[in-house]
């Protein structure tokens, strides 16, 4: 089936609707990420946390063919560079200091989200390298159609990330901590792989954390407003003093329970009778994602327990391949979340700016996989088997 040739441009995702947006997110490929489901898109903007005012302005790229939408790219034009967790500030300080104007950019991502996901988003059945050249030719006329210094492709699928350095973008490597699931029967046999050393300090913290609060698991209809108001709660004050702007409002929160409750684990904790912590965590179809943690009391590994620890128990349980436990944080080596490769891929519009960043991204690849090999094999928790 051949493609119109024109790409659609829409300022709310909801223009081009449930229907078409998920017909390309809901491909089998992309193994159900739920950040670039309609939903959790749609909820980012009707909160008000994706929009123009906030510096997200959506700017939804959609091709068509006889058969409806064909394929799809969430793209945002920024005003600046927070909430995106590639980190391009030190580039856009260089290309202002010599004279250039860094802002406005555009961004495909899904907002707030450092998890990695489908960009280039093509319908089941229909030619994919040809659905992906004309999104990303869309992406390179609208930078030119608003002066726009760059276009930035953050945490694509890694096929994707190659994809678009055979196109002639910059490619960048980062890394964050994930744990894998080698087909646990549950958790003592998770720490069955553990030195012994590993495996005392994790059962200590969780004694520890366990002793003083009660954990609960909530997900679907067992989520209510009230549980929503206690983690905001714990959201507010965590972003406050994290970052002084927290990304979220509470309306984001009951609109997320109110669409996506099936994918939402809330892991909650309660000391005496009153909530005191949560953690927030997104179902996919093989991974738990976890987002967002916060408390209003200060409990000795309580961040571990559920963060990281409940998280691995879930995700034995349901048979997940992995947790990805969110952006940075070495000490996630130590609870079994090793580092992983992330990618991001970057047109430069101006080539006194282009050839800088592509000579950055390649120091940096090297680093970046130097580093990775280092962490993994000096601070690794797992035993170590006989050569």
């Amino acid at each position: 089936m051949s493609l119109k040739a024109a790409v659609k441009v829409s300022r709310r995702i909801a223009e081009i609707g449930r229907a078409g947006w998920d017909a390309c997110a809901a491909n089998p490929d992309y193994a159900a990420n739920p950040f670039v489901s309609f939903d959790f898109l749609d909820i980012a903007e009707e909160a008000g946390c994706a929009v123009e005012r906030t510096g997200w302005g959506p700017q939804h790229l959609s091709v068509e063919d006889a058969e409806g939408v064909a394929a799809v790219m969430p793209l945002y034009l920024k005003s600046h560079s927070q909430g995106e967790y590639i980190f391009d500030h030190s580039w856009a300080e260089a290309y202002e200091r010599a004279g250039g104007r860094y802002y406005p950019k555009l961004l495909s991502a899904a907002p707030f989200t450092p998890a990695t996901g489908p960009r280039l988003l093509v319908r089941p059945g229909v030619d994919v390298d040809a659905a992906r050249r004309t999104l990303l030719g869309g992406a390179v006329a609208l930078c030119e159609r608003y002066d726009a210094s760059s276009l930035h492709i953050n945490f694509p699928t890694p096929e994707e990330w190659t994809w678009l350095g055979a196109q002639g973008l910059a490619l960048r490597e980062g890394q964050q901590y994930h744990w894998e699931n080698a087909g646990y029967a549950d958790f003592e046999a998770f720490l069955g792989a553990l030195s012994s050393g590993r495996r005392k300090t994790i059962r200590r913290e969780r004694r520890d954390a366990q002793a003083v609060v009660d954990i609960v698991a909530l997900t679907g209809a067992e989520i209510t407003e009230e549980h929503w108001d206690a983690f905001y709660a714990f959201y507010m004050d965590t972003g406050s003093r994290k970052w002084g702007r927290p990304y979220l409002n509470r309306l984001f929160f009951s609109l997320l329970g109110e669409r996506m409750a099936d994918r939402v684990l809330l892991l909650m904790a309660r000391r005496n009778g009153r909530w005191v912590a949560g953690a927030l965590n997104l179902i996919g179809a093989d991974c738990l994602y976890g987002r967002n943690w916060g408390c209003v009391e200060d409990i000795p590994f309580l961040h571990f327990e559920l963060c990281y620890y409940q998280a691995i128990e879930w995700a034995i349980g349901r048979g997940l391949a992995r947790v990805e436990a969110g952006a940075q944080g070495q000490h996630k080596i130590a609870r079994g979340y090793l580092p992983s490769q992330v990618h991001s891929a970057h047109f430069i519009a101006d080539p006194m700016l282009r050839g800088p960043v592509e000579d950055f991204v390649a120091r940096e690849r090297a680093a970046v996989e130097g580093e990775m090999e280092w962490l993994a094999e000096e601070f690794s928790p797992f035993r170590q088997e006989p050569s």
